[in-house]
């Protein structure tokens, strides 16, 4: 096959190229945090945040409305608040970053991973239940429990504000832009991957 002739799965122009979300995003995620623990962290403690909370609220309100197979946890007859699990969680985050385990050399890239999750999820489940240590009541469902969720909102608004940044959300909105630049290019590269003999006899 002669320089320049059309490659069956292979755009010869970088204008040819639409989004990948496995091929971009993994490129991303690579060029702005993976070669840096400290974002890399930051970012994953952030996602944790909001998958876990976004996982209590349901929990929480599936108990309440008696669906599916959650419970409260109470031992003893005793209510265990799930911001018990946050503090202990957040208590032993701050034990292991003291001891340089995560954030230094000990450890290596799992414990950093690990521990930027688990501060993630921890601080989730804590501020949760922000209205009930604030106001030293079980307010969960009342109106004062809205506090709890102003709480998350803000929280978490300035963790993916200093973790994200606006370099990689301008990089990944150009990647979802990219489209085929005319119709030709687009009727080439699909005759090129579904008709290649085809394609070939075009470019003759």
């Amino acid at each position: 096959m002669e320089p320049g002739e059309l490659v069956p799965g292979r755009s010869q122009s970088t204008g040819l190229e639409t989004f990948s979300p496995r091929r971009d995003l993994g490129s991303l995620y690579g060029k702005h945090f993976g070669a840096d623990p400290r974002r890399e962290r930051a970012l994953l403690g952030s996602t944790s945040f909001l998958l876990t909370w976004i996982t209590v609220r349901a929990i929480t309100h599936a108990i309440r409305d008696g669906r599916g197979p959650f419970g409260n946890i109470a031992p003893g007859g005793k209510h265990i608040h799930h911001m018990t699990f946050g503090i202990t969680g957040l208590l032993a985050t701050g034990f292991l970053w003291m001891q340089e385990i995560g954030v230094g050399t000990q450890g290596g890239l799992r414990a950093s991973r690990a521990t930027a999750i688990a501060y993630g999820a921890g601080a989730a489940l804590t501020l949760d239940e922000f209205a009930l240590w604030l106001n030293l009541e079980d307010d969960y469902w009342t109106k004062q429990g809205r506090e709890s969720v102003d709480a998350v909102v803000l929280f978490g608004a300035v963790m993916m504000l200093t973790t994200v940044g606006r370099k990689p959300l301008v990089e990944l909105l150009a990647m979802t832009r990219r489209r085929p630049r005319t119709r030709a290019l687009r009727r080439g590269r699909r005759a090129a991957l579904h008709h290649p003999r085809r394609a070939l006899k075009l470019r003759r």
